[in-house]
């Protein structure tokens, strides 16, 4: 499975980062980017793992893509 992650969406609001600290950080604007890269996407395996599913659910622009 694959997650991305769509800055152009980002509203800053910052509950992926409150949801999934170890995976989600910010630039200094505030828009989403991953704790440990400047990429957008990074495989996750074929379980997603909690705290990643329950940052996705409360993303409201839906800023964070997880796919097949």
């Amino acid at each position: 499975m694959l997650c991305k992650i769509i800055p152009k969406k980002c509203i800053a609001c910052g509950l992926c980062q409150i949801k999934a600290p170890n995976i989600f950080d910010y630039h200094d604007n505030g828009i989403v980017k991953l704790s440990d890269s400047d990429e957008t996407e990074f495989q996750i395996g074929t379980d997603v793992p909690e705290d990643l599913l329950n940052a996705y659910k409360a993303c409201p622009t839906r800023a964070i893509v997880i796919e097949k």
